[in-house]
């Protein structure tokens, strides 16, 4: 198949593209490069270095004619969303909408498959692990970003007869994530540790997270493709793990044995999030097979070689 990735040159989406091309699949990666990097870019796919945002996205997207359309660029700092909803707006529903337009005006699209957020879409929880009946209540404006793709993909399988499948990815960590920003713990907390940094644990650290490898979400955009399914699921572990447990972990992974402190909560930092992936087992066949020792240890190994 003819499959366009977006942000494919980055963390996921890099991944993502190495399994496409792996199958055999004709790949056109479309990338500005703000955090990703064209070596990520298996040899094997078609790159082109162009925004979302730019007036030449239609006819790149028109020439190549994808049968499938994996959006997997974003804006994805949560605390940048806060800072500037219009912007974030405007790369994560706006630039969404130009890639959808440009491929349904092409005349040959069959599926799209979106990068979601499962804990930002669900935001704080009584139900945990949380399963996809659980409305959607984002308490970010990268959150409600999401939520309303979603909608508008609602809107396409509606009206143009589209299917689409939004991965609600819950924290994926992993090699060549950016440890620059503020998204990413794991890589955040490698880097600066590696490079003698020192690394802070906000507030009491016993907030939780669903940590995903980045080797098993790529895997879910493979599975999609063959799926049948539309709508909304949760690609995670359904395991709760404690942010400082987490960075102790990581810690002894490089044998840093300094005392890791810790600084104030952040406001509104939510406390626990933790999904349920049994519809993506029933209706995808996914479930995550990479336990999160094993892959904190293969990260580690990733940021020593690349520190």
């Amino acid at each position: 198949m003819k499959i366009l990735v977006t942000g494919g040159a980055g963390f996921i989406g890099s991944h993502i593209v190495a399994l496409y091309t792996k199958a055999g699949h004709e790949v056109l990666v479309i990338d500005n490069l703000s955090s990703g990097s064209k070596k990520n870019v298996d040899q094997k796919a078609h790159f082109e270095q162009v925004d979302i945002n730019d007036p030449s996205l239609h006819e790149i997207i028109g020439r190549f004619k994808p049968e499938i359309v994996n959006h997997q660029a974003a804006q994805i700092d949560v605390r940048k969303s806060v800072e500037d909803p219009s912007y974030d707006a405007q790369v994560n529903i706006v630039g969404s909408l130009k890639v959808f337009e440009a491929a349904r005006k092409a005349g040959s699209l069959k599926k799209i498959l979106f990068a979601s957020s499962g804990g930002a879409a669900y935001g704080d929880t009584d139900t945990i692990p949380t399963d996809e009946s659980v409305p959607a209540k984002p308490i970010s404006p990268y959150g409600i970003a999401k939520v309303s793709v979603e909608m508008y993909l609602y809107y396409y399988n509606q009206i143009y007869n589209i299917p689409y499948i939004a991965l609600r990815y819950s924290n994926v960590y992993g090699p060549r994530q950016n440890p620059h920003g503020e998204a990413g713990v794991v890589a955040i907390c490698f880097q600066r540790l590696l490079s003698g940094k020192e690394f802070v644990i906000n507030g009491d650290g016993e907030q939780t997270r669903d940590f995903v490898f980045v080797e098993d979400v790529a895997r879910a955009s493979l599975l999609a493709l063959d799926s049948e399914f539309i709508g909304e699921v949760n690609i995670a572990t359904s395991v709760e793990t404690s942010i400082k447990s987490l960075v102790h972990q990581m810690a002894t992974s490089i044998e840093h044995k300094d005392e890791i402190p810790h600084g104030p909560a952040k406001t509104g930092e939510q406390k626990r999030s933790c999904l349920d992936y049994s519809k993506a087992e029933n209706e995808l066949g996914w479930k995550p097979e990479v336990d999160i020792t094993t892959g904190i240890a293969k990260t580690a190994e990733y940021f020593k070689s690349n520190s």
